[in-house]
């Protein structure tokens, strides 16, 4: 298989957790493409150095290579029109929305009420980095910046958008799940990975879609091994 993607993993391989790896997983199976998943750890950064980036996702497709998911998308409808993710220039529109949407509104309360999880599902090797580099990016110690009850209305708030539009249908993007549902489930998958919170409640139309996105495509991403299968996982 020529295909492969750089996938971040935590301290277990089979750990994967990236969300923007999770975008790029969903296309993937939209497009009906295979793909080899290389672990890769935030410390690894000769493994992508090929690709003038220090983090993933890293796409290489034969010659090409192709990083930021949103960059990936593209590239995939380039190379493989069939089964469009963005469509026409109003399809890409929506899309970069519901892109931004998930980046800076939803992910600002999950980071809060799952950040702790996030950093003891990180390898060993890793978690100096990812608590240096970011406890600079947020200006407080990563123990401050947890704080799950803030999160959780943070989270609750953002997701009133979403609400509204999944009371007219079972995916953001109608009938049938596209882009905008796949830069979605990215974050959500983020923290169904690492962490047993429970984010929405199963009265939620949140709850619904998130449902049908984890079985969607052969259930991607309610089989993807998470902290809670990992033996000793809460031991440390």
């Amino acid at each position: 298989m020529s295909r492969k993607m750089y996938d971040l993993c935590g301290r277990d391989e089979r750990l994967r957790f990236s969300p923007y790896c999770w975008r790029v997983k969903y296309a993937l199976a939209h497009k009906g493409l295979d793909c080899e998943f290389i672990p890769w750890k935030f410390t690894d950064k000769q493994a992508i150095a090929f690709s003038d980036q220090t983090r993933v996702p890293v796409l290489v497709d034969g010659d090409e290579s192709v990083v930021d998911s949103y960059e990936i998308f593209r590239y995939l409808d380039h190379a493989y029109p069939e089964k469009p993710l963005l469509g026409d220039a109003t399809a890409e529109a929506r899309a970069r929305f519901f892109k931004f949407y998930a980046e800076r509104s939803l992910a600002p309360g999950i980071l809060r009420t799952i950040l702790m999880d996030v950093f003891n599902a990180v390898h060993p090797d890793d978690r100096e980095y990812f608590r240096t580099s970011r406890e600079k990016m947020f200006g407080r110690t990563l123990e401050e910046m947890h704080s799950p009850s803030q999160g959780l209305s943070m989270l609750d708030r953002a997701l009133e958008p979403m609400r509204g539009r999944l009371d007219e249908a079972p995916f953001l993007e109608g009938e049938t799940a596209g882009a905008a549902d796949y830069l979605v489930i990215g974050v959500f998958l983020w923290a169904r990975v690492t962490s047993a919170a429970d984010l929405v409640s199963n009265a939620d139309p949140v709850y619904a879609w998130l449902n049908r996105m984890l079985d969607l495509h052969g259930g991607l991403g309610r089989n993807a091994t998470r902290i809670v299968d990992i033996e000793g996982a809460f031991a440390d």
